[in-house]
C-alpha cells in the first residue's frame, strides 16, 4: 500500500532534506500535493516533480481524502497553525524543526492528535546520522561498561555574522540543539537537571550562536555543545565508561552530499570513510583497541518508521515524552540569565 503525502512549504527544507528521501521510496510513498504561496516554476518543472500537483490553495491538501500525511516545512512561527489545521482536517502530521515555538503549543498539538486518533511528530532526522548511530552501537555493545560521560559536538567555522535580529527560536540552540539534545534524550531519557550556557559570541545583536548544555542522569553527564568559531575540528562524539572509551571524528555526510546535489540512491551519496576508535578492558583484564567503520546513515528512515506507524500500527519513532522533554529543555534554557542550572521536577 502507498502512503499519500502532501507538503506545506517548498523551500530548501522540502527540496533538500525531505523530497530526495521520499522520491526514492516509490513503492511506499507518493507525493500528491505541494502547497506554496508563490509559484517557483523553474523548480516545479523539474522532471522528478512531474507527478506532483503544486498549489497555492491549502484546501487542496486539507480536503483531499487520499492524503494521510501532511509534512510541514515552513518557518517555525507558522508550524503550530499549519499543524493544527492539518490535524483538524483529519491528517497525520510531520513537522520540521523546531516542532513548535513553545512547549504549550506542543502539548496542545499532541492533545488534539490524541483526540482525533492521529499522529503528530517532529522531523528528528538526526537520529539517523551515521556518526550518532555509530556511537549508539558502541554504547549498546556494553564494551564500555557503565557510561559515565558523553560529549556531543556540532561545531563549524563561520566567523561572519551579519546582523539578523530574531528571537530565541531563530538561534543555534533551537536550530541545532533541538537535534543534538534529542539524540541524548533518545538514549537516556529525561535528565534530572540541566546546566545551560547560551550566548551570542559573533554578533551580540543576533540570536545565540554558541551553547553548551550539561544533562545530568544520576552520576552520568552528557555534554551537548555547538560553536560557530571552531577552526580545528575536534571529535564529534566522545563516550567514557567504567571499562573503556569511544571517540568518533567526522560528521554524517548526507547533508554534504545533498548540498552537492548528490542524491540518495546514487553511488557516492553520503560517502564516508571516517572511523571510530574504541579502547576497553575485556573480561580477561586485557586492554583492547578496535577501529569501527561508521554506520550507514539515512534520513529516509524517518519516513520508513512513519510508514510502519501509520499503516501497521507500530509505535512512533519519537515518543511524545521525548518530544515534550526536548521542547521543555529548549524553552527553559532561556528562563534565566545564562549560564544557569535548572532542576527538572
Amino acid at each position: 500500500m502507498t502512503l499519500q503525502i502532501a507538503f506545506i512549504g517548498f523551500g530548501k527544507s522540502t527540496t533538500r532534506y525531505h523530497l530526495p528521501f521520499v522520491l526514492v521510496r516509490k513503492d511506499k510513498l507518493h507525493v500528491a500535493h505541494i502547497f506554496r504561496r508563490h509559484e517557483k516554476l523553474e523548480l516545479e518543472q523539474q522532471p522528478q516533480y512531474a507527478h506532483i500537483h503544486f498549489t497555492s490553495q491549502l484546501d487542496d491538501i486539507l480536503n483531499d481524502p487520499q492524503v494521510k500525511l501532511v509534512v510541514i516545512c515552513t518557518q517555525v512561527d507558522s508550524h503550530f497553525d499549519y499543524a493544527k489545521k492539518a490535524l483538524e482536517a483529519g491528517k497525520n502530521v510531520l513537522v520540521e524543526k523546531p516542532f513548535t515555538p513553545t512547549l504549550e503549543q506542543a502539548r496542545e498539538l499532541f492533545a488534539l492528535a490524541k483526540q482525533k486518533g492521529l499522529i503528530v511528530t517532529p522531523y528528528q532526522n538526526r537520529r539517523f546520522d551515521s556518526c550518532f548511530l555509530t556511537m549508539k552501537k558502541a554504547i549498546a555493545s556494553g564494551l564500555l561498561g557503565r557510561i559515565v560521560e558523553v560529549e556531543s559536538h556540532f561545531d563549524m567555522y563561520r566567523p561572519d555574522a551579519p546582523t539578523q535580529p530574531g528571537t530565541a527560536v531563530n538561534g543555534a540552540f533551537y536550530g541545532l540543539g533541538v537535534h543534538t539534545m534529542d539524540q541524548i534524550i533518545s538514549l537516556f531519557g529525561r535528565p534530572d537537571r540541566v546546566a545551560y550556557d547560551i550566548r551570542s559570541v559573533r554578533n551580540p545583536l543576533n540570536p545565540d550562536d554558541t551553547f553548551e548544555t550539561q544533562l545530568f542522569y544520576g552520576d552520568m553527564k552528557a555534554v551537548v555543545k555547538t560553536s560557530h568559531l571552531v577552526k580545528i575540528a575536534g571529535p564529534k562524539f566522545i563516550v567514557h565508561g567504567t571499562r573503556g572509551s569511544f571517540v568518533k571524528y567526522g560528521i554524517d555526510q548526507q547533508e554534504t552530499s545533498l548540498k552537492a546535489w548528490i542524491m540518495p540512491g546514487e553511488p557516492d551519496f553520503a560517502a564516508d570513510d571516517s572511523v571510530a576508535q574504541l579502547e576497553y578492558v575485556n573480561d580477561a583484564g586485557d586492554s583492547v583497541r578496535e577501529t569501527w567503520q561508521a554506520e550507514s546513515g539515512d534520513y529516509g528512515r524517518v519516513y520508513d518508521a512513519l510508514y510502519q506507524t501509520l499503516l501497521h500500527g507500530e509505535a512512533n519513532y519519537v515518543s511524545e515524552t521525548d518530544v515534550l522533554t526536548n521542547m521543555e529543555l529548549l524553552e527553559r534554557g532561556f528562563e534565566q540569565t545564562s549560564p544557569s542550572v535548572v532542576t527538572l521536577s
